[in-house]
């Protein structure tokens, strides 16, 4: 559980509140944000988490707390760290090198050099990255022990190859290459991939403005490129690669080849509880594509999760339930118009949709393995949903539709819900173009969120209890709180949706 000694933390922060700010400079301070204060418009009791400037918390579907939920690990420009649940003290795992001389020293510069975190392991204490060795420029796969410090290499990487995801038992890696990487066809050969292959498409991030901190800034011109990436239908194949040895004599390094494609195959994503069910993306603009697949890691059984019945219906955004059975994601019916958070359970075959209003849309969604609260990051006017009063972190109580006797219903039947909102921060302030990524604590005591609203972007946790009569001192508007800090203004997000 997390313990947290409110009285004497929040003495220390409101103590160090420094109202007397240099806002006038029309710059943003480079003071940390206060420690606590609760959210005058929502009564919830905010905290910033993390210290370092431009860290951030993992992408909403990504695991980031180790299996006995003590704690949860975190990316920060200088490294990845990890958060101690109980104490609420974070310290570095994996620091990263020093850069070059010269080096751009932009948020997002930073988070493109050092280690690459994966995920947090199903099965132990331990982070799964990537980093490159300066000397040999070799890239490789580590595991790094979050309770000793440990790590340990598990295997080297083909030039130009990348891992996503490590599956439940921690035996594979999941990713994609370029068939044009390979022009023999054969991985596993010797000197299998070309060494000097042509750049890859952009990644989504890399025109992202300079000054927004954090691993999930969307670009200014994200829809163009999405739409320049799927025309282009560049030929990939999706792979597991071994992390440690088989039981078949597979040695860590092995790729084995899933799928050929020409679709944009992206955000992959192993079942948390199955170490042979792989989730992924056709990547590309919603309504252009059949988005959500599952495969198993033997190359079969590639299984179309959502089939669209209307012309603009989209569905994406997918993320696992962390019972490992049913695949969870954001439904529009039309798109833009109608919205719902979905769920298909893999054993039951039995669908299920909560509706939501437009203002309570969000760009990613998140739950408790109970299914009793679900959460949501909220999104500015400039996103799908086209919200005029969206921008609030938000907690969800879900409620099933009551059927009456004699309704109809069956087994192909979506079962529907609604959900009921309850505002937990406003979120007026941030810049969504930096995307928060919610997420609840392992106790369901606070929902995890990144923000820029101070500037830099922090981690923050909100407690999902709403605060009791707490010192009026405490109590502060967290937009004007947040401009003290960061006087700009944030401008709504303008991509192509």
């Amino acid at each position: 559980m997390i313990r947290l000694k409110f009285s004497s933390l929040v003495a220390l922060a409101l103590g160090a509140l420094p109202f007397a700010m240099s806002a006038q400079s029309g710059s943003v301070t480079e003071q940390l944000p206060p420690k606590t204060w609760v959210d005058k418009d929502t009564g919830h009791r905010v905290w910033r988490v993390s210290d370092e400037p431009n860290s951030g918390a993992f992408y909403f579907n990504v695991n980031a707390y180790t299996p006995d939920h003590k704690q949860m690990v975190y990316n920060s420009p200088v490294g990845i760290r990890v958060l101690d649940l109980a104490t609420m003290k974070t310290s570095m795992l994996v620091p990263n090198s020093p850069p070059p001389a010269n080096a751009d020293t932009s948020p997002m510069a930073r988070f493109g050099r050092g280690a690459h975190a994966i995920v947090v392991g199903h099965k132990t204490n331990s982070i799964f990255f990537t980093r490159i060795v300066p000397a040999t420029h070799i890239n490789a796969i580590y595991k790094a022990n979050t309770n000793t410090g440990e790590i340990r290499k598990l295997t080297d990487l083909p030039a130009r190859l990348g891992v996503s995801s490590i599956n439940a038992d921690e035996t594979l890696g999941a990713g994609t290459y370029n068939e044009a990487d390979v022009p023999g066809g054969d991985p596993n050969a010797p000197n299998a991939f070309v060494a000097n292959a042509p750049l890859p498409p952009r990644a989504a991030n890399a025109n992202a403005a300079a000054n927004l901190g954090g691993a999930h800034v969307q670009a200014d011109d994200k829809g163009q490129m999405m739409e320049r990436r799927l025309a282009a239908r560049i030929p990939l194949v999706l792979f597991t690669i071994r992390l440690e040895p088989g039981t078949n004599g597979e040695k860590p390094g092995t790729i084995k080849l899933l799928l050929h494609s020409t679709d944009w195959v992206n955000h992959l994503l192993f079942s948390p509880t199955d170490p042979d069910l792989l989730m992924y993306c056709h990547e590309g603009m919603w309504q252009k594509v059949d988005r959500i697949w599952l495969i198993h890691t033997d190359g079969t059984h590639n299984t179309l999760i959502h089939k669209r019945t209307m012309a603009m219906e989209i569905a994406g955004h997918e993320f696992w339930g962390l019972d490992g059975q049913t695949i969870w994601y954001d439904w529009q019916y039309p798109k833009g118009e109608d919205f719902f958070l979905a769920s298909y359970n893999l054993q039951t075959g039995k669908r299920a949709a909560y509706h939501m209003q437009r203002n309570e849309w969000s760009i990613h969604f998140n739950l408790t393995k109970d299914l009793d609260l679900f959460t949501g990051d909220g999104g500015d006017p400039g996103q799908v949903a086209q919200a005029p009063n969206g921008e609030w972190i938000e907690l969800f109580y879900p409620k099933i539709v009551p059927q009456g006797e004699g309704a109809l219903n069956g087994p192909d039947f979506w079962q529907p819900g609604v959900f009921k909102s309850e505002p937990l921060v406003n979120m007026a302030h941030h810049n969504y173009r930096a995307e928060p990524n919610v997420r609840f604590s392992p106790d369901k005591k606070f929902v995890f969120f990144t923000s820029n609203m101070f500037g830099p972007s922090y981690i923050f946790g909100v407690e999902v209890k709403k605060a009791e009569n707490p010192p009026a001192a405490d109590i502060q508007s967290t937009p004007e709180l947040a401009r003290k800090y960061n006087p700009v203004d944030p401008t709504p997000t303008t991509t192509p949706k």
